[in-house]
Parts: C-alpha cells; structure tokens; sequence
C-alpha cells in the first residue's frame, strides 16, 4: 500500500485496460462541488425553509443535523413523494448546486485524465446524484463539456432513481450503446459502488480521506485510489502500448 493506491498496480492496469466506457460519479471524482459553497450551510438553508413553511416536524432530528442535502432530500422524498413539496425542495437544492458549480474545486488529476482518456478514445459519462446543470456548469468552466457531453446523466424528477439504484449507469450505457462488461465506474461512496454492482459495471474507487476510505472498504471495494495520479499513469501507459 502506498499513499497513491489501496490496491496492487496490476489490479488498477487491468481495470484500465479493460474500459471501453468510463462512467464518472461528479462530486467527488471530479470535482468537489461544494469546496467554496458550503454544504453545511445549504443544508441548514434547507431546512429552516422547511420551517418556514410549518414542516419542522417532518424531519427526524438526526435529519435535521444533517450536514448532506442529499441526505435532506432523500428524507423529504421519503414521506411525500411526488408532492410540489419535493418538487420545490429539490428545484431549491439544484439552485444551489449550480452555485457550488462555480466555486468548485478540481480534484487533483482529474481534468488531465479526462482529457487523456477520451485522447485514447475511451467514451465518458456522467452518472450522478447531483443536478445535470450544475454538472454541466462546471465542466463548462473547466472547459471539459466536450469530453462527457451528451451524456451527462443526473438527478431526475423521479428521486427513487438515485444511486444506489443503477438507473444513471443504465441510461448511459444504453445511450452508449455498451455492454457493461466494457464499462468503468469511477466512484467515492458505497452508494456508488452499490449502482455499480446492480448494473454489472466495474468498479474504481476514489478516496480523497481515511474516512472515505474505510466506507469503500467497508462496502466491499477492492481496488481504491486516494489519488486520480496512478490511473493517469495507467490511462497513459496504456495508450502507449
């Protein structure tokens, strides 16, 4: 083990070298959207427009301390789904999200290695729980909309399709036309990996931290980068050989 990878090289080369399709999860892989949008205050923001609409019930406490607005989502969802309640709720999270968009940071590697995977003539897509706009105004900035578009798939109106239902990774290889013995999943979360494993997709996955780590462990990941360095080299060698 090494501070770049939590799995042999071989295992990462093989992965590589076995992806026709690459399949990104957005926070996270590539970038981290709420690096200069805090997260914490959104979901607080979220919450007290909750209030304010006389629904300080509706979330358990624990949901209420939830520093995820994903998580909010999913509990709001939970008990009245379909209702112009989500549909607000959730219009006011992507609102949020395309703001993140543009004060997200990079992830180390990751514009580099987008680039050089679709050199080598991988195809890439987008599957994500986050909105398709804001996905799209942030590789807009970094000038990697070309790389992915069209085939940016996010958050729908039907929320029971977030990961960890493969729905997003069904839609981009049916839209690539590719059998999911060809495609790749770069994820950071269980939930990732989850959707991976449903849909017959390989799976890599990315850990910027210890704790982000062990939750892909703990999940069963077997192989983790905790830097996009080491697939860069493998996407490069591979294309030399």
């Amino acid at each position: 083990m090494t501070t770049e990878t939590e799995t042999e090289p071989n295992d990462l080369r093989n992965l590589i070298e076995g992806a026709r399709v690459v399949l990104w999860d957005f926070d996270g892989p590539v970038c981290r959207l709420f690096a200069g949008h805090s997260a914490e205050r959104v979901a607080r923001d979220l919450v007290e427009w909750l209030e304010g609409q006389g629904l300080h019930g509706l979330l358990a406490e624990s949901e209420r301390e939830s520093l995820d607005p994903q998580e909010l989502l999913r509990a709001v969802d939970a008990r009245h789904a379909g209702s112009d309640l989500v549909t607000e709720f959730e219009q006011r999270l992507t609102r949020e999200e395309k703001k993140a968009a543009i004060s997200a940071w990079p992830t180390q590697y990751a514009d580099p290695l987008v680039r050089t995977w679709t050199a080598v003539g991988a195809r890439l897509a987008i599957t994500t729980n986050n909105s398709p706009c804001a996905v799209r105004e942030y590789l807009t900035s970094r000038e990697l909309l070309q790389c992915f578009a069209p085939h940016i798939y996010g958050r729908t109106q039907n929320l029971q399709h977030l990961k960890p239902h493969p729905h997003c990774i069904n839609r981009a290889l049916t839209a690539l036309g590719a059998a999911p013995s060809t495609a790749l999943m770069i994820g950071d979360a269980p939930s990732d990996l989850q959707a991976a494993r449903a849909a017959g997709v390989s799976f890599l996955g990315y850990a910027r931290n210890e704790r982000k780590s062990k939750l892909l462990r703990d999940a069963g990941a077997q192989v983790i980068v905790s830097s996009l360095q080491p697939v860069l080299e493998a996407v490069r060698e591979a294309g030399r050989a």
